[in-house]
């Protein structure tokens, strides 16, 4: 296997990952909106690290969209405004997950998060596809 084919496979799984957590908030979205937000937020960060692997970028081990993004828009700027929206999905990865929870999320909420993530997951894609 060729170095690329390597980097295409590895962003595949991140992206097959990316997927998961796009069905599971799905899932939860009208139930446990909470749950359904920290799903939405780690699809958004998978994609986002996809594309990084693809491009041999190194990251660290974050769950800052505003870090992924500045480093995914170095690589390819029309990235740019898509995961500056994106950044408010960060704080989802820790707000509703423990019972100090800043305030209870509705319904409305995870669904809007859920679309930012999947429009996240589907440009990476497509980017990578191209």
């Amino acid at each position: 296997m060729t170095e690329e084919e390597l980097r295409r496979d590895q962003a595949g799984r991140w992206l097959a990952e990316s997927m998961k957590d796009l069905r599971a908030a799905e899932l939860l979205v009208a139930g446990e909106p909470s749950r359904s937000l920290f799903h939405s937020q780690q699809a958004a960060e998978k994609a986002a690290k996809a594309f990084l692997v693809f491009h041999n970028a190194p990251f660290r081990k974050t769950h800052d969209l505003e870090e992924l993004r500045e480093q995914c828009a170095a690589l390819n700027p029309s990235l740019s405004d898509l995961l500056a929206e994106a950044d408010q999905l960060t704080d989802y990865a820790s707000a509703f997950r423990y019972p100090d929870a800043p305030y209870v999320p509705d319904q409305e909420e995870a669904a809007g998060a859920l679309t930012l993530a999947r429009r996240v997951h589907d440009e990476i894609k497509r980017l990578l596809e191209s």
